[in-house]
Parts: C-alpha cells; sequence; structure tokens
C-alpha cells in the first residue's frame, strides 16, 4: 500500500461519504420471527414505506451493508433475518450491538404466530419448515420459537399475524414506520379481543371489561357491535364507564414517561371482554380517542370482531 500525496485532489466519493454522514444515522429495521408469520409482508409493506428492503439477509452482512448504504444516500434500510441463516441469533444479536455502537438506530420487528395458524399456512402451501428435518412439521416449530427467545425478547415491536389480514398489517406497520425520516416517541396500539379466543401474546397490558353490563343480552343492541353508536352509549354511558376510563388513563400517564425515558417506542394496550364485540370495542376505541387528546399516536384494532 501507498501513502497518498498531501495535494492529492479530494476524493469525491470521501466527500460524498462525509455529507451523508451529515445526514445523521441510517433509520434501521430488522425484520425477524417465526417462518411462516409473515416477515416477508412486512418487508413489502416497509418497502412500500420507503425502505431499501433486503431478504434473507445473513447477521453477519447486517452492518457491513448498513455502513455501505450510510456512505450513499439510503437514508432507511430494512433486512428480514430468519432460521434459514445458520446460527443466526446469537449472529443477530452482535449485529444489532454493532449497529448500535455505530450510532444507527436500529429497531427489530418480531413477527410472530399461534401455532395452529402456522401449522395451517403450511399445509397450504405444502412447505416444509426449516428446522423440521425428518421430524414433524410441529416440531420445527417449537424448535424455531426455542431459538428465538433471545431476540424475542429483545425486540422493539411484536406483530401477532394469526388474525391480521394483509391490509392489517400493513396499518400495524404503518402507524409505527409512516414518519419518513423520524422515530416516533411512543406509538399505542389498543386492541380489542373476546376472552374466549385467548389472551393476545403481543400485549404490554391486559384490561377487563367483562364487569361492565353486557350488551349481548339486549336483543335490540346483540347485533350491532362497540362501533355502533347504540352500543358505544350503552357501555360507555353505564355507572362505572366513566370513572373506570379516567382512573386506568391516570395509570397511562404515569406509565408513558416511563416508557418514553426507557425508549420503549411501542405499546400495546389490550382490552377484553367475552365475546371481543361489543364493550371492549367501545372501551378501545374511547381509549384511543383519549390517548390521541393526551398526544399519544394510538389507533384502535379490534382483533375479533366478526368472529361468530
Amino acid at each position: 500500500m501507498t501513502d497518498t500525496p498531501l495535494d492529492t485532489p479530494a476524493d469525491p466519493t470521501a466527500s460524498a461519504a462525509d455529507e451523508a454522514a451529515d445526514q445523521g444515522p441510517l433509520e434501521v429495521v430488522v425484520v425477524t420471527g417465526l417462518s411462516g408469520s409473515g416477515k416477508n409482508s412486512a418487508g413489502r409493506v416497509l418497502e412500500d414505506l420507503g425502505f431499501y428492503v433486503v431478504d434473507n439477509l445473513p447477521p453477519a452482512l447486517l452492518a457491513p451493508m448498513v455502513e455501505l448504504g450510510a456512505r450513499g444516500d439510503l437514508r432507511r434500510f430494512a433486512a428480514v433475518v430468519d432460521v434459514r441463516s445458520r446460527a443466526f441469533s446469537s449472529d443477530l444479536a452482535e449485529a444489532i450491538r454493532s449497529l448500535t455502537d455505530a450510532g444507527h438506530r436500529p429497531r427489530v420487528v418480531y413477527v410472530h404466530a399461534r401455532d395452529e395458524v402456522l401449522v395451517r399456512r403450511y399445509e397450504s402451501n405444502r412447505r416444509e419448515h426449516p428446522l423440521q428435518g425428518s421430524g414433524r412439521l410441529s416440531d420445527g416449530i417449537a424448535a424455531e420459537r426455542a431459538l428465538l427467545t433471545g431476540i424475542a425478547g429483545d425486540a422493539d415491536l411484536w406483530v401477532d399475524t394469526s388474525d391480521l389480514n394483509v391490509h392489517q398489517l400493513r396499518t400495524t406497520l404503518e402507524s409505527a414506520f409512516v414518519r419518513e425520516g423520524t422515530t416516533p416517541e411512543l406509538t399505542a396500539t389498543v386492541l380489542s379481543f373476546g376472552f374466549k379466543y385467548g389472551l393476545p401474546l403481543d400485549a404490554d397490558l391486559v384490561v377487563d371489561a367483562r364487569f361492565l353490563p353486557n350488551p349481548h343480552w339486549i336483543p335490540e343492541l346483540r347485533e350491532q357491535t362497540g362501533r355502533d353508536a347504540a352500543v358505544r352509549d350503552h357501555v360507555l354511558g353505564s355507572a362505572d364507564a366513566g370513572e373506570f376510563l379516567e382512573r386506568y388513563l391516570q395509570v397511562l400517564r404515569l406509565l408513558v414517561p416511563g416508557y418514553r425515558r426507557e425508549g420503549k417506542r411501542y405499546l400495546t394496550l389490550a382490552v377484553g371482554c367475552t365475546g371481543g364485540k361489543h364493550r371492549s370495542v367501545a372501551i378501545a376505541e374511547e381509549f384511543a380517542r383519549r390517548l390521541s387528546a393526551e398526544g399519544v399516536t394510538a389507533s384502535a384494532r379490534h382483533r375479533d370482531l366478526g368472529r361468530e
């Protein structure tokens, strides 16, 4: 290697890199999770939101790819990383640490689904799970869940696609990443659900609305939902609803600043009733409205609305 003379003209590539550095670090999103859960669909949504997306990227190449992009005009980068890359779990954790040390702001999106949903998806596509080997499909799913335990616990955002269609998945990711070039302080999803269908796995907080009067037992309200004015007024107008909403909002007023201080960017508040059709829907909509009035980016989503 030879020394560069002091009077050598400035390298235009170097000046471009300096200019890119002045623009700040890249916005980096790592999409990982269970095979068959919809990671590639999530990647396509991020691509539509302006991210440069690489699928099946080995973790060892994550940091070099980000650094390469930082030298150009790339500002948003996303990679889909999963067990197709062997030893990906420990390698991915190290790659994320390297990006953080380099001044980037990597966010991990963990996409998952219930076992029975994954089995149904694999059987419909007649595909073999990457960790199945000579065993059963359920063995491969169990092995992958165990392998993902560490990265799942460190993820910034959990997305359970068990009951989502592609449009709902898009809405979920858009609420988190739609602001080009910025990172939202805190995005809250208020999720209604029915206890008889099981607890949401990705909930940070769970609220039980079953103590409120059930519109199901009023014939003229039974076929309506918590989105209809008559049901909403019935639920919110009940004796305990107003005090319940205000007291729990006080709890959220305490939690939200703490979440922000700790760098938590996403909050999922799950509100449950028996079937997820009346009380939980009305309460979730009202929580989202009140959180928005408090300056939190909040939206309501209804997991079990429409189920029998």
